[in-house]
């Protein structure tokens, strides 16, 4: 106690002798507007921002690039899938971490090893001649995801002005929303004209650029602390978040393969041992987490039902925002015959135009708090899957554009707005490990979607015939009514979660 006074009393002795030395001129401060958003801010959401989205592009360009990483390197389908599901695993495993990094480490540092990761990933990626070199560098492209998403929202919550806060998170959240959207119009587009690798000779001079930004703009803040990393900890959370997606990944390999008559056998193994381990670990991290004096993840913040339901929500409203592109593509080249560039152009429009949106829906926020620019706006995306239902046996690729245009414009409008709601019930000094259990979540969300709606697909034209025949085709559409009718349920309990959590603040503030 004698020892703390000592600390404040030369604190204090300090802040008075800054104050004497350069004394506080009424002009200067009268003219400097805390609820200003400065030049460096920009710039670092910028920087951060941008590293994120090549990052999360990359992801779902690499969908595009299958049949000719399957042709170039002579693997099969369930081999070349293991680009993505390796990505995902190596970004799902690093989330959680990300409450740690921005305690004990500075951002500037973290966003360099972050840009040192995107690097290294993308020249293996031009080089690589082998297919396990491939997967090296997603796992390295990866975890560089996993700290940059993170970290620009953290940027953002910790040195946003209040008043600006919902719509600097809008911008953030074009990020997230846009860049999985436009991935495949990008591979199709790209790889139409130029050999598959360009994509990351492409990317390694926009990620330099950007680190150029970043290190004139990221500013620190809040001093970092001496936070202690348990490796058990450490271990059951990847362990857990690991099993779960590749239990998902696999399940939905093992039920494709029985329905259509195939070997489901191994498959299906590596799924039920990847849910016990996966659940076990989980389990395992929050008892540890209860019980530990300095948790990886405090997971106490759950405890709370109206933040609760806004992470729950965030979990499902990307599944079905995530998984939305990979139905309409695989529908409109399966079931009605388009391109794949038609195909990847079709979500083009309802992206763009939602990811320019985004940034008004946080100025809504700020403007008229949380409950009308969340629960409107998704309340009228989900008109998106339903129309996609009713005209689902009589869908065209204009319909697809259109009706996806609806739920992509309305879901970028509300969704960027979910997180910031969600963390504004979070102490601010638990703000990061919201950050982090929000974005996991995120993450989980979107692997899991893509696994259901490709596993639904696939049930559905198991035992019809060839690729390019009419039942075939009719056997895509049948499949894509039943997806949609999945999405919309999916929807409605996101959306009924998000009431029922801002029901229960307005009672709490009441």
């Amino acid at each position: 106690m004698e020892r703390e006074t000592m600390h404040q009393q030369t604190e204090t002795d300090e802040s008075v002798a800054q104050l004497s030395a350069n004394p506080v001129n009424p002009a200067n401060a009268a003219n400097t507007d805390p609820e200003q958003i400065s030049g460096k801010l920009i710039g670092a959401i910028v920087a951060v921002g941008s590293l994120a989205f090549i990052g999360i592009l990359t992801e779902t360009v690499m969908t595009v690039l299958f049949p000719a990483l399957m042709r170039e390197f002579h693997v099969d389908t369930a081999t070349v899938q293991w680009i993505t599901t390796i990505y995902l695993l190596s970004v799902a495993a690093t989330m959680p971490v990300s409450s740690f990094l921005k305690r004990r480490f500075r951002l500037k540092a973290l966003f360099l090893a972050a840009v040192a990761l995107a690097v290294i990933g993308s020249l293996i990626m031009i080089v690589a001649q082998a297919f396990p070199l491939l997967l090296v560098a997603r796992v390295i492209q990866g975890v560089g995801s996993g700290i940059a998403t993170p970290l620009m929202i953290n940027i953002i919550l910790e040195q946003s002005p209040r008043t600006k806060i919902g719509r600097l998170m809008g911008v953030g959240s074009l990020v997230i929303t846009v860049a999985p959207a436009i991935g495949p119009t990008v591979g199709g587009a790209v790889t139409s004209i130029l050999p598959w690798r360009a994509i990351f000779v492409i990317a390694v001079p926009l990620v330099l650029i950007a680190a150029v930004i970043g290190c004139r703009c990221i500013e620190q803040k809040v001093p970092t602390q001496p936070a202690y990393l348990s490796p058990l900890q450490l271990t059951s959370i990847v362990a857990a978040l690991v099993g779960l997606v590749l239990a998902l990944n696999q399940g939905g390999v093992a039920i494709s393969a029985l329905v259509a008559g195939g070997n489901a056998t191994q498959s299906g193994i590596i799924a039920i041992a990847s849910l016990v381990i996966g659940l076990g670990a989980l389990a395992l991290f929050a008892l540890m987490s209860r019980r530990a004096f300095s948790p990886l993840l405090r997971l106490g913040i759950l405890k709370d039902p109206a933040v609760l339901l806004h992470a729950l929500a965030y979990l499902l409203l990307p599944l079905v925002a995530i998984g939305y592109g990979y139905v309409i593509t695989n529908v409109a080249q399966l079931s009605l015959g388009a391109s794949a560039f038609v195909a990847g152009a079709l979500v083009l429009p309802g992206a763009l135009v939602g990811a320019v949106c985004a940034p008004f829906g946080g100025w809504c926020y700020d403007k008229f708090g949380a409950r009308k620019p969340i629960l409107i706006p998704l309340g009228i995306c989900i008109l998106g899957p339903v129309l996609m239902l009713v005209f689902s046996m009589r869908l065209t690729p204009a319909m697809l554009a259109g009706f996806y245009f609806i739920f992509g414009l309305f879901y970028a409008i509300g969704n960027a707005n979910v997180m910031t709601s969600g963390l504004s019930e979070v102490p601010g000094e638990f703000r990061p490990d919201g950050n982090a259990i929000f974005n996991t979540c995120l993450q989980f969300g979107g692997a899991a979607g893509t696994a259901l709606f490709s596993t639904i697909l696939a049930v559905a034209q198991a035992g019809s015939g060839a690729e390019g025949t009419p039942a075939f085709a009719h056997a895509t559409a049948v499949g894509g009514a039943w997806t949609f009718a999945t999405m919309t349920v999916i929807c409605l309990i996101g959306w009924s979660c998000l009431a029922l959590a801002l029901r229960i603040r307005a009672k709490r503030n009441a």
